[in-house]
C-alpha cells in the first residue's frame, strides 16, 4: 500500500521542487510526524526539514493573533455584555454561561465562513419581532427583555471583537476572518515561498479563499486525497464538497485536479460485528487484535478508530498483553478519570449547604480519592469507623462538629472536607487546592508508584489554579453555582494526553485524528446512528432557514464530513472491521449506521455481517438420583392406598424430587 502522504512526496520529487523551500499545510498537526517519516525514506542525503504546520496554526500566523481558550473568551464575552447592557438588565455570570457557548459558536461560524454580521443580526432580530407580532403595545416582561437580546446581538458582537483586536487576541472564526482579509499582503511579501495544501475536505469560505487566492498567484499546491467513486456520484456525501471545489474553483478550470484515484473499487475484507453493550464492543476489539497478532499481521499498519471517544479507558484495558507497542493519538476527557467524581460529589454538598450534611453526603469520604487519606495504619481506616457510627445511630443528619467528634485524629481532613465555603469561590478553590496536594502527599507515602493518579492530581491541580487566574483578571464568579459552572466547562475541554511512539506498533484514536492517515487494517467501533454521523443537532441560535439562505453549514454538511472520513479510512485499507452496538437499550446504540446500511446497497465490496455474543461456559450439573430400593417401593404403595391427589400427581410430575420428600421420605 502506497500511502496518500507518500504519492504526495514522490509528485514533488518529480517536479523538482526543493523540499527545504516548501512549506506543508495539513488539515492537523499529527499527520506532519507521518510526513517527515515518509520524506526520510525518499531523500538520499541530510536535507534542513521543510516547515510542516496545521491549518489552525498558519490561519492563526496571516491573521497576526493569538486565539485563545474558549472559557477565557466566555469571560471576555462576559466583558462586553456586562458594557453594552444597564446593570439592572445584566445576567449575573453562571447564568450567563448557559447560553454564552452556543453564542460564541455562532460568532464562530459567521464569521469562518465570511457572512455579513450585521445583515445576519438585523436578520434574528426581525425573526423574533415577527413571532411577537400580536402583543406590539402590551408586551410582558419577559417578551420585552427577550427582544432587547436579539436588538443587542450587533452591539455585543462588535464589542466583544473590538475588545479582541486591541488585544491582538481572536476566537477561532475571528482569525480566519482576519487571516482572509491579509492574504493579499501576505501573497506580496512571500512571493518566494512555495506551499503545499493536502488532504483537506471540508472548508470554510474563509480557507476556501485563502487557498484559492494562493493557487491564483501560482505559490501553492493542493492535493485532495478522494476516490472518483464518491466524486462522480453526484448524491455521495463522501465527494460533497470536494465536487464543489472542483466544479466552482476557477483555478481548476484551467489547472489539472490533482488528484481522483481509483482504491475503493479494489478488493477488501469487510467485516461487519454486532456487538451488545460498549464494553462488548472494547472486549471484541482485543479479541480481533489477538487473532492479528497470532496471524502476524503487521499492527503498525493496523489503527483502532473509536468513534464514541469515551470506549478509550475501556479498549486500553482490554488490549492484549502481547502488543508491546501501541501509541494513542487522542487524549483522556479528564471528566472520565476518577478525581472528577469526587470534585463532583464535593461541589454537590458545598452547593446545597445548609449547616448540616445529610448521611449520604456524608460517603463522599469512601471515594478512593479521598478514601487513602483517612488511613491510620496499613489496617485502619477512620472512614469505616465514620461510617459505622453513622449507621449504628440511625444519624440523619450531621453537622461539623458531629463529624469532626467522631473522625478520630482526621479533624483536619473533615474540616477542609465540610468546612463551609461560605459562597465564596476564593475559598472554594483554596480548599480544593489544599485538598489536592494532600492526596499528593498520601500518594507519596505509599510504597506502590502512582505515576497515573500524579499525573491526574497535576492536571486539577492546573485547573483550579486556572480558575484563581481567571477569578482575579475577571472577577465574574461571585458563588459557587458560578465557578462549579466554569470548572466544568474547563473539565470537558481538558484531556490527559499519552506518551507513545507513534510510527510503531498499535495506532489507537479517535475519528478526526484519522485525517490524512492510510492504513491496512481498520477497525471503528459504535458505528451506531447519533454516533457516525451524529446526526441532527441544532446547538445554535441561528434557525435552519436562515444559515442555508446565509451559507452557514447545517447538519446536513456535519453529516457529510464524517461520511468523507469514514470512507477515507476504507480506501486504502484492505480488512475493514465495523463494530456497532446492538442494544437498544442504550444512548444512541440498536440503530446500525446509514454508513453501513451504505455499504450493503452500493454493492462494491461483499460485506460479512454477524452478530457477536459472549461466550458463556455452560456448567452441567448431574440430576439428583433416588435408587428405588425395596424399602421405598413399599413406602410408594403404602401411600397408593389412600389414593394420589391431583397436586400430588402434578408435583410429581414438575419434579419428582419434592415428591419424594414430600410424600415418602417422611415415612422412611
Amino acid at each position: 500500500m502506497i500511502s496518500f502522504i507518500k504519492s504526495v512526496l514522490v509528485d514533488l520529487k518529480g517536479e523538482n521542487l526543493n523540499f527545504e523551500d516548501l512549506e506543508f499545510i495539513l488539515p492537523n498537526k499529527r499527520a506532519g510526524i507521518f510526513l517527515k517519516h515518509q520524506l526520510a525514506e525518499l531523500i538520499d542525503k541530510p536535507i534542513f526539514s521543510p516547515k510542516i504546520k496545521g491549518i489552525e496554526e498558519f490561519v492563526e500566523d496571516l491573521s497576526g493573533l493569538t486565539v485563545i481558550s474558549n472559557i477565557e473568551l466566555v469571560f471576555k464575552l462576559y466583558n462586553a455584555y456586562v458594557e453594552i447592557m444597564p446593570n439592572s438588565e445584566c445576567e449575573p455570570f453562571d447564568s450567563f454561561t448557559k447560553w454564552a457557548q452556543i453564542l460564541l459558536q455562532d460568532f464562530n461560524e459567521i464569521d469562518r465562513h465570511l457572512v455579513k454580521q450585521h445583515h445576519i443580526f438585523e436578520y434574528l432580530n426581525a425573526i423574533n419581532e415577527i413571532n411577537h407580532w400580536s402583543k406590539p403595545n402590551n408586551q410582558t416582561e419577559l417578551i420585552s427583555e427577550h427582544l432587547k437580546f436579539w436588538n443587542s446581538l450587533s452591539k455585543l458582537y462588535d464589542k466583544f471583537t473590538d475588545n479582541l483586536l486591541q488585544n491582538k487576541s481572536a476566537y477561532q472564526g475571528l482569525a480566519y476572518r482576519e487571516a482572509c482579509e491579509n492574504i493579499e499582503i501576505y501573497i506580496e511579501n512571500n512571493l518566494d515561498k512555495t506551499l503545499v495544501f493536502l488532504g483537506f475536505n471540508a472548508l470554510n469560505k474563509a480557507v476556501s479563499n485563502i487557498i484559492q487566492a494562493l493557487l491564483q498567484s501560482d505559490i501553492a499546491h493542493v492535493y485532495w486525497d478522494i476516490d472518483e467513486t464518491f466524486v462522480k456520484n453526484p448524491i455521495h456525501d463522501a465527494g460533497h464538497f470536494i465536487r464543489t471545489h472542483k466544479t466552482t474553483w476557477n483555478y481548476f478550470k484551467k489547472n489539472p485536479f490533482n488528484w481522483l484515484h481509483n482504491h475503493y473499487q479494489q478488493e477488501k475484507s469487510i467485516n461487519v460485528v454486532g456487538v451488545p453493550k460498549f464494553i462488548g464492543q472494547a472486549k471484541y476489539i482485543g479479541q480481533i487484535l489477538r487473532e492479528l497478532n497470532l496471524n502476524k499481521e503487521s499492527l503498525s499498519q493496523t489503527a483502532v478508530v473509536l468513534g464514541e471517544e469515551s470506549l478509550l479507558l475501556p479498549v486500553l484495558n482490554s488490549l492484549p498483553n502481547e502488543i508491546d507497542k501501541l501509541n494513542v493519538t487522542m487524549g483522556l476527557n479528564l471528566k472520565y478519570v476518577p478525581l472528577a467524581s469526587a470534585f463532583e460529589a464535593l461541589f454537590k454538598i458545598h452547593k446545597s449547604q445548609s449547616g448540616a450534611y445529610y448521611y449520604q453526603d456524608v460517603k463522599v469520604l469512601t471515594h478512593p480519592s479521598f478514601y487513602c487519606l483517612f488511613d491510620a495504619d496499613e489496617t485502619n481506616n477512620s472512614v469505616e469507623k465514620i461510617v459505622t457510627t453513622i449507621q449504628t445511630n440511625n444519624l440523619t443528619y450531621l453537622n461539623l462538629d458531629k463529624l469532626k467528634s467522631i473522625s478520630g485524629p482526621h479533624t483536619h481532613l473533615i474540616k477542609l472536607l465540610f468546612g463551609d465555603w461560605k459562597d465564596s469561590p476564593n475559598i472554594a478553590l483554596e480548599r480544593c487546592i489544599e485538598l489536592i496536594l494532600e492526596i499528593k502527599h498520601s500518594l507519596n507515602k505509599q510504597k506502590k508508584t502512582k505515576a497515573l493518579e500524579l499525573e491526574y492530581l497535576h492536571r486539577f491541580y492546573a485547573i483550579f489554579n486556572q480558575l484563581i487566574r481567571f477569578n482575579t483578571d475577571y472577577n465574574h464568579l461571585s458563588s459557587i453555582q458560578a465557578i462549579y459552572q466554569v470548572y466544568k466547562e474547563l473539565l470537558a475541554s481538558e484531556s490527559l494526553d499519552f506518551k507513545g511512539e507513534p510510527l510503531e506498533g498499535l495506532q489507537l484514536m479517535g475519528m478526526l485524528e484519522s485525517r490524512v492517515l492510510d492504513f491496512e487494517t481498520v477497525i471503528i467501533s459504535s458505528v451506531n446512528e447519533g454516533i457516525l454521523p451524529a446526526g441532527k443537532s441544532n446547538n445554535s441560535f441561528i434557525p435552519f432557514d436562515v444559515k442555508i439562505e446565509n451559507g452557514l453549514p447545517t447538519f446536513k454538511e456535519k453529516d457529510a464530513v464524517y461520511t468523507y472520513h469514514f470512507y477515507h479510512l476504507l480506501q486504502r485499507a484492505k480488512h475493514v472491521y465495523i463494530l456497532y452496538n446492538t442494544e437498544n437499550d442504550a444512548l444512541n446504540g440498536g440503530e446500525k449506521s446509514r454508513f453501513i446500511t451504505q455499504l450493503e446497497v452500493e454493492g462494491i465490496h461483499k460485506i460479512n455481517e454477524v452478530l457477536a455474543v459472549p461466550n458463556i461456559p455452560l456448567f452441567t450439573k448431574p440430576l439428583l438420583e433416588i435408587p428405588k430400593t425395596k424399602m421405598v417401593m413399599d413406602k410408594i404403595s403404602e401411600v397408593s392406598l389412600n389414593g394420589f391427589s391431583p397436586s400430588s400427581l402434578t408435583n410429581y410430575i414438575r419434579n419428582p424430587i419434592d415428591f419424594y420428600y414430600q410424600k415418602i421420605s417422611t415415612l422412611c
